[in-house]
């Protein structure tokens, strides 16, 4: 596999991985700019609002005739949440053009049309269609109110909008309803430009052309993208140690049949000078995999919980736990949760479970070459925190993390906060 990064103008960089080993490729391209409450939700919208049309396709079957002359290329609009900072655009899904009949051109044709969606979007006067602003915030709206339906994720939710009250991590990508429902086609279409004109810009490629011919490609269809004072202050507050001394609890009811606790924790000293192999790993030792603590003791031999599992934001420095419970199995299944954590603190830690822990790990990472949006995703956040290791390259410093080192990490871990989904009657 080839890897190319280079930066096309002002802030706008490519980072490009050539290998021929899937028949299809992929693009993406992502507006950076920093998560906010007050615009999260207008900044979710637009890739939306842009996708319906632009000025020579001016609508959804105009695009959809277009990629389908492509040979079936595909894409979509996408949102996500990089620590603080709020990434926004488009990933698209195409044909190699190695397995197309001579002059078919399908990169070239997406690379065009992702052009025209940024910079040419379907307007009236200069302003996003209103018909087209309005349907799409309807359908934000719709996405913010559904999101309690899934209770795990509901609860995960509220445990960081509690937990984080006071930092911007405790939005979400999509913003809030409130916001959302102020979203007006005058106001979007002014922070549309300033968007383009400040946001640091990231496109990324997997695909068998060369890193130098994507890049041309793209000079030529951003070449009117317009840069004005770009904002480099882009990052996430890590906030290493608890809010308080004690951990701070929240409890809220649902009409739910099954408890959902949620367990937030700040990676602690860690975070100064992150070893990501060591963070990883020790993840995987508490409840990052099936052999991990939370997993074998809480869930196996205990019976505490239907399930219970850790994950890590690096670029935030929390790990947070997620269970399923019996309502009137809250104290003993949050207690053993952290029992756990001193265990993992100690040095108790198997040579079965460190083994499992790495294996775990080093072949997620590898398994991200067998899908290219994960490898998009992987280096996109390389790109945020200003790193270039490979999945292959971290899945090798995984393989040499030492019992210590996870011990050390958990060591410096500070439970922060603790949120509890009980049912109405429980």
């Amino acid at each position: 596999m080839e890897y190319y990064r280079r930066e096309l103008a002002p802030c706008v960089w490519l980072t490009a991985l050539r290998d021929e080993k899937f028949k299809t490729g992929c693009l993406s391209a992502s507006l950076l700019t920093q998560l906010d409450r007050a615009t999260a939700a207008s900044n979710a919208v637009l890739p939306s609002v842009l996708r319906r049309g632009t000025a020579s396709l001016g609508d959804l079957r105009a695009i959809a005739s277009r990629l389908d002359g492509m040979y079936g290329a595909e894409i979509e609009p996408r949102v996500r949440k990089l620590g603080e900072i709020q990434a926004l655009g488009f990933a698209a899904d195409f044909s190699d053009d190695r397995f197309l009949p001579a002059g078919s051109a399908v990169l070239e044709g997406v690379v065009r049309l992702l052009g025209e969606l940024w910079l040419s979007p379907n307007t009236r006067g200069g302003l996003l269609l209103p018909d087209y602003v309005e349907s799409e915030r309807g359908k934000l709206l719709e996405r913010l109110e559904s999101m309690r339906n899934d209770r795990r994720s509901w609860a995960l939710r509220r445990l960081i909008e509690n937990m984080c009250s006071c930092e911007p991590y405790a939005v979400s990508a999509y913003g809030g309803v409130q916001e959302a429902e102020s979203i007006h086609y005058v106001k979007l279409t002014k922070d549309y430009r300033s968007l383009l004109a400040s946001s640091p810009m990231e496109f990324f490629y997997y695909g068998s052309r060369s890193g130098e011919e994507v890049a041309e490609m793209l000079e030529n269809a951003m070449l009117l993208l317009p840069r004005g004072a770009i904002d480099l202050e882009l990052g996430t507050d890590v906030r290493m140690n608890a809010v308080e001394a004690e951990p701070r609890y929240f409890t809220e009811t649902m009409n739910v049949t099954q408890g959902n606790l949620a367990v937030g924790f700040r990676l602690g000293a860690c975070m100064a000078d992150p070893d990501e192999a060591a963070i990883r790993v020790f993840n995987a030792v508490y409840g990052g995999c099936v052999t991990s603590k939370l997993f074998t003791h809480v869930r196996e031999r205990l019976s505490l919980c239907y399930y219970a599992s850790s994950s890590l934001d690096l670029l935030k420095g929390i790990m947070t736990v997620s269970s399923g419970i019996d309502f009137d199995k809250y104290d003993a299944a949050l207690s053993e949760i952290l029992a756990q954590l001193e265990h993992v603190r100690a040095g108790d830690i198997t040579p079965e479970e460190l083994a499992g822990a790495r294996k775990a790990v080093a072949n997620n990472l590898r398994a991200m070459h067998d899908s290219p949006f994960s490898l998009e995703d992987f280096y996109l956040r390389q790109a945020v925190t200003g790193l270039d290791a490979s999945p292959a390259d971290m899945a090798a410093l995984v393989e040499d993390v030492t019992a210590d080192e996870v011990a050390a990490v958990a060591r410096g871990v500070e439970t922060d906060a603790v949120y509890f989904l009980k049912g109405e009657d429980a």
